[in-house]
């Protein structure tokens, strides 16, 4: 794929525009090893893309992007690891995998944009103010026309969507009902440290990579109310989300890298698989743990089923 100069010239190619088409993707950080929790995330965007047919007969395209854009966070050789262990489950992705790192044009073409139409401004405002200010952002700095210097980018909400369509998490009339005044603050869009921020760089790259299914875990049930807001301010059509439930130790913490979580056994991938299919509601055969992983995954693939999906936000494992 040749990489656009501009968000705008990042059109969606035929095949993503067909309705039927599916193209999901998997973005773990390089902060840390996969651990259990990540290959619940992996595993479920996998099966949900690989049990989809496509009019043509093929499945659904499940790809992988490294979100690298937070250095100081990255630990060495971590990126490398992640897809050794992808491939020691056999989870392959379609096409090359993207990093952020390599994105940083496209990322500051959409901030410049963002400017231009003026949906966005400079903010000087600290956490510990925010905080003593109740902890959401009132907008202070939105009309002071703060220098770039010291500042953090902040966009201009005009939308502040705080219910969207989930494919597991269905509450009221299917809906999920995010903290309605966190959904309609001015999200940072750029940090005060010069990076790129979360919310900007998923939502380009899930529009330059064409994504209409986003499956991952329910700690980001939150931060895809600002998604959806971001969406419709770039005037881009949102994906289809679905949230699976996370993993949490009898503590209640949940399983991640900043909790220092264990990394999973490339070596021995089977039990792993098979668990972690099992929290997922798929009620594996306990034969399949005899298998090779391939003979594991079609199994999977085959039996994928939504519905079974428990619909709670967390589960707890031993």
């Amino acid at each position: 794929m040749t990489k656009p100069t501009s968000l705008n010239s990042a059109l969606p190619n035929e095949r993503a525009q067909l309705p039927s088409a599916y193209r999901g993707r998997f973005a773990p950080s390089p902060s840390g090893l996969l651990h259990f929790g990540s290959l619940i995330a992996a595993l479920a965007s996998f099966l949900d893309a690989k049990s989809f047919v496509m009019p043509n007969g093929r499945s659904g395209e499940w790809l992988v992007r490294i979100e690298d854009i937070d250095l100081p966070r990255e630990q060495m050789g971590a990126k490398a690891a992640i897809l050794r262990t992808l491939e020691a489950f056999g989870l392959y992705w379609d096409e090359p995998v993207l990093y952020q790192s390599q994105q940083s044009e496209i990322y500051q073409d959409t901030l410049s944009d963002l400017q231009q139409k003026n949906l966005s401004y400079n903010c000087q405002c600290t956490r510990a103010e925010i905080k003593m200010l109740g902890g959401i952002y009132q907008g202070h700095c939105r009309t002071l026309k703060h220098a770039k210097h010291n500042s953090a980018i902040r966009l201009i909400n005009q939308h502040g969507i705080y219910q969207f369509d989930d494919l597991f998490q269905k509450q009221d009339q299917g809906k999920v009902e995010c903290e309605q005044a966190l959904a309609k603050e001015d999200f940072i869009i750029h940090r005060k440290d010069g990076l790129f921020a979360y919310q900007l760089a998923v939502v380009v790259d899930d529009i330059y990579q064409n994504i209409n299914h986003v499956i991952r875990g329910c700690d980001l049930l939150e931060p895809t109310a600002r998604q959806l807001s971001l969406f419709a301010t770039l005037n881009c059509s949102t994906p289809k989300y679905g949230h699976v439930p996370l993993a949490v130790t009898t503590k209640g913490y949940k399983l991640s890298k900043q909790n220092k979580a264990p990394a999973i056994n490339n070596n021995n991938p089977q039990p792993a698989l098979v668990a972690a299919l099992k929290f997922l509601g798929q009620a594996p055969d306990p034969n399949l743990i005899n298998e090779n992983v391939d003979d594991i995954i079609n199994w999977a693939i085959n039996h994928w089923s939504r519905d079974k999906i428990a619909k709670v936000k967390e589960i707890r494992i031993e």
